[in-house]
């Protein structure tokens, strides 16, 4: 994902530049060129033969450090850099930087780097909430560095608070924003929808499939990176929600009308994964069914169809996905899916095939539009949603 980038890693002087190690090795895990800076104060936290093991360059300290082939490294990295990630940035650094002061290797190098820079605070609480920090935040947001909020919880002296380096799988996140894949969705609005919905029977049994979301997780968080606003509405999973997204999580049938309905107005795409269910209870009892002697009957009734209130209620200009899931005749039913319910694009795929089915990583998707059927090779999911996108962003370009 990240072949062909170079990443400064930035590691100044905090308690958590321990966590760095982790983003190290998870950048290189992805094919970056990971180079990490270390103020001396870093130096006494970890040990920079950690990082150079894992990335596999020297860890740079001393600026003027006469064993490295470059006379003026500061800037000839800065040259190749991709993105500056500065984490942990204690409060000496973020105000350094804030001034102007460039008295190190770190230092010297951000400041000579034209790229995307993140900055990752990591602190006492108190430190944090200083007034003199928080402006020089404010300031550094301003020049056009990208502040992630420390996370709240035990600090290192024992308190509670306001301070932690962000979380690794945050910091990766804005990092993947910034590099993976063009800004082609910047200014669009995408609204996804993902997982299933649970229908009650009564207090204590539903009705539901066996989606998990990751399809539509996974959407979500590639729209996100090409500069969408993102909005997933996602019924019950157990997926951890994708950063800087908007998560609207919902239960039912009519709870995802309601919400999907509420936002596609407004939305330049619309990507319908989830697996909503096309039946609910008559009536969802309020206390707990007995078990009785013989079979049992529950009536059910048809929930709304959401994707064909979309077709049918679409502004011009808009752009929109459904899925089908199916087991036999893919092609032909999904046709009859894309007239019916007058959509853009018919995401098609079949239980039967190995790969494809719910609760695994991969999917082998049929791309139907008007004009042509694709079928995609399996892939990951990841994968399968950036063709998704370039597919319906290719249909919007052509209105």
């Amino acid at each position: 994902m990240l072949e062909g980038k170079t990443v400064v890693l930035a590691v100044s002087g905090s308690i958590a530049a321990y966590k760095s190690a982790g983003l190290a090795r998870r950048f290189k895990k992805l094919g970056a060129d990971v180079q990490v800076l270390m103020t001396k104060n870093a130096t006494y936290f970890i040990n920079p033969i950690t990082f150079e093991s894992l990335t596999g360059t020297k860890c740079l300290i001393d600026t003027f450090d006469r064993n490295f082939e470059f006379s003026v490294e500061h800037v000839a990295l800065a040259k190749r850099a991709d993105l500056v990630l500065l984490a942990p940035a204690s409060a000496n650094v973020i105000g350094k930087i804030c001034a102007g002061i460039a008295d190190d290797m770190l230092t010297t190098t951000i400041m000579a780097c034209t790229c995307p820079k993140i900055i990752a605070p990591a602190m006492n609480h108190n430190m944090y909430h200083n007034p003199i920090v928080q402006d020089n935040l404010r300031r550094l947001a301003g020049y056009g560095y990208e502040i992630i909020a420390p996370g709240h919880g035990m600090l290192a002296n024992g308190d509670e608070g306001d301070g932690r380096m962000p979380d690794e799988d945050l910091l990766l996140e804005a990092s993947l924003r910034q590099l993976t894949v063009p800004r082609d969705l910047a200014g669009k609005k995408v609204l996804v929808t993902a997982g299933p919905t649970q229908e009650a029977i009564d207090p204590v049994r539903f009705i539901t499939n066996h989606s998990t979301g990751r399809m539509g997780y996974a959407v979500a968080a590639a729209a996100m990176r090409r500069g969408a606003q993102v909005t997933l509405v996602s019924g019950p999973t157990a997926l951890r929600p994708p950063y800087f997204v908007e998560t609207v999580p919902v239960v039912s049938a009519e709870d995802m009308y309601q919400a999907v309905t509420e936002r596609a107005p407004e939305s330049d795409y619309i990507i319908m994964t989830a697996a909503v269910a096309d039946y609910r209870p008559q009536e969802a009892a309020q206390e707990k069914i007995k078990k009785g002697e013989g079979p049992a009957v529950l009536p059910l009734v048809r929930t709304k169809d959401i994707l064909a209130a979309l077709g049918q209620n679409r502004r011009p200009g808009q752009v929109i996905c459904g899925f089908s899931m199916e087991t036999e005749e893919l092609i032909a039913h999904s046709r009859d899916k894309l007239a019916r319910k007058n959509v853009d694009m018919i995401a098609a795929n079949s239980l039967r095939e190995e790969g494809a089915g719910f609760g695994v990583e991969t999917n082998r998707l049929t791309l139907i539009t008007k004009e042509k059927t694709e079928e995609l090779p399996l892939m990951t999911k990841e994968e399968a949603a950036g063709i998704i996108l370039d597919r319906l962003i290719g249909l919007g370009e052509e209105r």
